[in-house]
């Protein structure tokens, strides 16, 4: 695509140095994927400025490249003439609003529906993605598990956890427009809101499932945790609203003035849709949903009162693209769960190994909950401190499970720059008596694995929590800078494997 920069006057660009037009290819901030044709944007992160990294980028192809320090740029510019040196305010606002000029405004082609939430954004996702998909509307998601057309799995390498950069966000929107997509459904993280991520992204439904404290490592306040998730919905035509939230949801309802469903578990009166008399049993739950003074019976493949409310957000979704409320209900026994949430692998002598993303204090005592329902002889939990995440909530996972398993493995997920037993020290000062002998350390995931599953005896369950089931950054762990290869399902599987061969 050939690019006439001084005609992009919606993008506050200040200064130009160098060629006025050039033929685009790419788009990245990183300097390692920058390639012939490439537009680099030199953002400046947590931990470094992208600045840095501008002559490699050029080495490796960058044609131009957006920046904020103009002396530098009029610099460069004299010693690389032939690329083109842009000076602007914002990099991060610059490269959202280019992005979506770039993959052609993608995003206005289709339906978009973004979730934000403490807890709940993932499971949210895939049960919108899934009901719209069913009700004839093919939904892609994007996510903490992966990115999803609404056919199949995409491979795709994610930039961050959970909300996509600017650049790869519209070129995934692009995509599953291309392979037959009509809307797509993504998680919201409170970070990506405040880097502007999402700039320019005007959804038709936003989703607000719940607030708890988290990211504060980032946020520095709750407050300003807050803040960030009610943006979002500044961006929206529609609302989706869990109305039992106190932290946010009231605060929200009043806030939002455009069409609005909400939520309750909690017979709110309110609340547009309400479920009642949930039971759940072999196969799922069922309960009774009270929408516009109607009671309807609804049965559900899925488990946890807090599941049910995450049908609920997406019931209502689906009630904002003016679907009938019995077409939704017949659907609902066909919704698909995601990758990672309460999924249970079946063990040798009865054993049974649940798998939950579970990473917050909040998530981690609802989850236990709905599993201590089951039938069981032994509970054995693992869970994990996030090294790449707040340290002060990291005691409050140790809180969280303490005196509600029969053995705990404290481990380390994504320990990035700091020293894995730190963290598990870290974990382990949440525990009223630390040094109890059912608490057992592993400084990396892959031996708390292992240790959680050696500890099983027959009919035991063994619940694997915290942040890489499936490997949910890239199938790795984030190890001082580094991608280490890492799968829990693998390391069950080999597992089980040795011990048949014994046998």
């Amino acid at each position: 695509m050939n690019i006439h920069f001084d005609t992009l006057t919606n993008l506050s660009i200040n200064y130009i140095f160098g060629p006025a037009s050039q033929t685009i290819t790419h788009l990245t901030y990183h300097s390692k994927q920058v390639h012939d044709g490439s537009v680099f944007f030199s953002i400046k992160g947590e931990n470094e400025d992208g600045h840095q990294y501008i002559k490699e980028a050029i080495a490796r192809g960058a044609v131009a490249v957006f920046g904020t320090s103009v002396e530098e740029l009029r610099l460069l510019s004299t010693r690389y003439s032939h690329c083109t040196f842009l000076a602007v305010k914002d990099v991060r606002k610059v490269m959202a609003s280019f992005s979506k000029m770039y993959f052609d405004h993608t995003d206005e082609k289709i339906e978009t529906i973004g979730v934000t939430g403490t807890n709940g954004k993932t499971t949210v996702a895939a049960y919108v993605r899934s009901l719209l998909t069913l009700l004839k509307l093919p939904t892609g998601s994007i996510g903490t598990t992966s990115i999803w057309s609404s056919k199949e799995k995409l491979v795709y390498k994610k930039s961050t956890p959970t909300t996509p950069e600017s650049t790869d966000l519209h070129k995934i929107f692009y995509d599953l427009y291309t392979r037959g997509d009509e809307a797509a459904v993504m998680e919201v993280s409170s970070i990506a809101i405040d880097q502007q991520r999402i700039e320019n992204i005007y959804f038709d439904v936003a989703i607000h499932t719940n607030l708890s404290e988290e990211h504060l490592e980032y946020h520095k306040t709750f407050e300003h945790y807050k803040k960030c998730k009610m943006k979002l919905f500044q961006q929206a035509k529609h609302a989706v609203i869990n109305i039992d939230d106190q932290d946010m949801g009231k605060d929200l309802s009043k806030a939002f003035k455009g069409p609005k469903v909400t939520y309750s578990l909690l017979n709110n009166a309110e609340a547009t849709l309400q479920a009642k008399n949930i039971n759940g049993k072999e196969g799922g739950s069922f309960f009774d949903l009270l929408y516009k003074g109607q009671s309807y019976k609804v049965a559900v493949p899925v488990y946890g009162d807090y599941n049910i409310a995450n049908v609920l957000a997406a019931v209502g979704t689906a009630l904002h693209f003016e679907y009938h409320i019995e077409d939704i209900i017949s659907l609902l026994p066909q919704l698909e769960s995601p990758e990672g949430r309460f999924q249970v692998i079946e063990g040798p002598n009865n054993q049974k190994v649940i798998l939950d993303y579970a990473h917050t204090p909040v998530a981690l005592t609802r989850l236990v909950e709905e599993v201590k329902k089951m039938d069981y002889n032994q509970l054995i939990v693992m869970i994990g401190g996030i090294g790449i995440r707040d340290f002060n909530k990291m005691p409050k996972m140790a809180h969280a499970i303490e005196g509600k398993a029969d053995e705990i493995i404290v481990t380390v997920d994504h320990p990035g720059h700091h020293d894995p037993n730190k963290i598990v020290d870290q974990v382990i000062t949440g525990f009223s008596n630390p040094s109890a002998s059912n608490i057992h350390r592993a400084p990396t995931r892959t031996e708390g694995v292992l240790k959680s599953l050696s500890l099983g005896k027959p009919n035991d369950i063994i619940l694997l929590t915290s942040g890489c089931i499936n490997g949910c950054i890239n199938g790795a762990q984030l190890v001082k800078g580094n991608e280490i290869p890492h799968s829990d399902e693998e390391i069950i599987a080999s597992y089980y494997a040795s011990l048949s061969n014994i046998s």
